[in-house]
């Protein structure tokens, strides 16, 4: 044990041993909730970066991993493989020959061994990381279209400002959405209604007479995958 932790806390396996522990705590504290899990790298959902440094840092090592076949992988599982296996090589090679070095040659030396050992470590990085990004492509759910603009329903006796209900038919068994009126106007069962806003908050799409709006066949919005079951 002694010999062990003697080579994994000295140069030029340290480094490595740092950011793998960094790595470890991380997915810990991300099993229990803590933090985030979800970064991706080249996947267009890593990290938020607030400051326009951050985003160039980040777009500029997220294309930089990707070139090396590690896109589409959460960041920091990508940092623990690398770390892993950059440990592994460094570890092997500080155990079986460079301990038995003068001081200058084992740095000089572990120097490009720590350097180098990122290019095998990115290969068999990239190898793994085949299946696990099959997995989580698999995993992500399927992105909703959005209904607004879209005609629905009228299915409750009327729709108000503080109630009502309408059918839309997604092509399949249909959805049943909750509806409002704007400005204390009511519309009765079996008109047929736009869909032009959902309400997170409220948990509701605000509808107008789909005659209000002659010849619209895609309402314009921002908002994508509103699409609610309720």
């Amino acid at each position: 044990m002694a010999e062990f932790l003697e080579v994994a806390l000295s140069f030029p396996t340290l480094p490595y041993s740092v950011v793998l522990c960094f790595a470890v705590i991380y997915w810990m504290l991300a099993a229990t909730g803590i933090v985030d899990d979800d970064g991706g790298i080249g996947s267009g959902d890593g990290a938020d970066f607030h400051s326009h440094g951050g985003e160039h840092g980040a777009s500029g090592i997220s294309a930089m991993f990707a070139r090396l076949g590690l896109g589409g992988a959460p960041t920091m599982l990508v940092v623990l493989l690398l770390a892993f296996f950059g440990w592994t090589i460094t570890y092997l090679v500080q155990l079986f020959f460079l301990q038995s070095l003068p001081a200058v040659l084992r740095w000089g030396i572990g120097t490009a061994v720590a350097v180098a050992a990122l290019i095998p470590g990115a290969v068999v990085s990239a190898w793994v990381l085949r299946p696990i990004r099959r997995l989580l492509l698999k995993l992500r759910p399927v992105a909703q279209e959005s209904i607004l603009g879209r005609v629905a329903l009228i299915t409750s006796p009327e729709v108000t400002a503080e109630q009502g209900y309408a059918s839309f038919d997604d092509g399949g068994a249909g959805l049943i959405l909750h509806v409002r009126m704007r400005d204390g106007s009511r519309l009765a069962r079996g008109q047929r209604v736009r869909l032009v806003e959902y309400l997170h908050d409220k948990n509701h799409y605000l509808v107008v007479a789909d005659n209000d709006l002659p010849g619209l066949d895609v309402f314009p919005s921002d908002v994508s995958g509103d699409k609610e079951i309720h």
